[in-house]
């Protein structure tokens, strides 16, 4: 056979390879924003933000600065504030939360339901695998935050005026940049649980049991919380993966700051590369036909 020969089935195989990969990716992404379960935790995202306006628009009180979680005195006087507001309130438990159950459901729902085998059949290999799984649990931490950032920015505008925004560092915004502000945040967000989306990955390929994996997850989000209010643990809070999730106040001083945010990320990668590697380890010795 010529060298030429087999430089085309190489070309071949490897384009193969891409098309299997990228088929499976569009599979696993059309199989998760499927599920009634997956549409059942956007809704209640989206409800985290509606409640708070419905709430604050029927109140009597007046709130003053600094009461209540951060923006909320805000809220009455600027509807834009309602995204902001209700993301600190879904960061610490609820976005956590609904991560935990995707990300502990990748591999472990596949092997409780005897699925993976078959998944495995397929040329897209092992590590193929860990990744379209990674990629569908990233994918729902974006479509959450955006989801809890729309429905803010629309209750907001539904039940208060909206105008030029205040900064925290004083300074005035007109209400696009606002936008473009808004969705910064979102995208600080999304990074911000792509670290815990990483350990629920790990923790998916120890057990068959999804439930078991969910758990455990978001046990760890919530121990990584507690760790990070002890004073008695500053020298660790920089590197738990949860110490800048509220960090994205920095987005709404002028100049923009994104300080938090390079910050943040590094945390985060750390994090995905070493659980992923955890993961990897686990899973190409996991025993499929048990």
């Amino acid at each position: 056979m010529s060298s030429e020969s087999v430089k085309r089935d190489d070309v071949l195989i490897r384009s193969e390879r891409r098309s299997a990969g990228w088929a499976l990716l569009a599979s696993e992404l059309a199989v998760l924003f499927r599920r009634r379960r997956t549409w059942a935790m956007l809704v209640a995202v989206a409800l985290i933000p509606i409640l708070l306006a419905i709430a604050v628009k029927l109140s009597s009180d007046t709130l003053a600065p600094g009461e209540g979680p951060p923006f909320l005195d805000r809220v009455t006087q600027n509807g834009l504030f309602v995204g902001f507001t209700a993301m600190v309130v879904a960061i610490p438990l609820f976005l956590p939360l609904t991560v935990g159950v995707v990300a502990g459901d990748t591999i472990a729902g596949e092997a409780g339901l005897g699925t993976l085998r078959y998944l495995l059949v397929a040329p897209a290999g092992r590590v193929r695998l860990l990744l379209v799984k990674y990629a569908g649990a990233a994918a729902f931490c974006l479509a959450a935050t955006l989801t809890l950032t729309v429905a803010g920015a629309l209750i907001g505008v539904a039940l208060f005026p909206v105008g030029p925004v205040t900064l925290l560092s004083g300074d005035t915004i007109t209400v696009t940049e606002s936008v473009l502000r808004s969705l910064l945040i979102a995208g600080y967000v999304t990074v911000s649980l792509l670290g815990l989306s990483a350990i629920g990955l790990f923790i998916s390929t120890l057990t068959d049991v999804p439930v078991g994996a969910m758990a455990a997850t978001i046990v760890v989000s919530v121990v990584a919380q507690i760790l990070d209010v002890l004073p008695q643990l500053s020298w660790l809070h920089p590197w738990l993966f949860s110490h800048y999730w509220l960090g994205f106040a920095d987005l709404l001083r002028q100049p923009l700051d994104l300080s938090s945010f390079a910050s943040n990320a590094l945390v985060q990668g750390g994090y995905i590369l070493v659980f992923g590697a955890l993961a990897y380890s686990r899973f190409s010795t996991k025993d499929i036909l048990s």
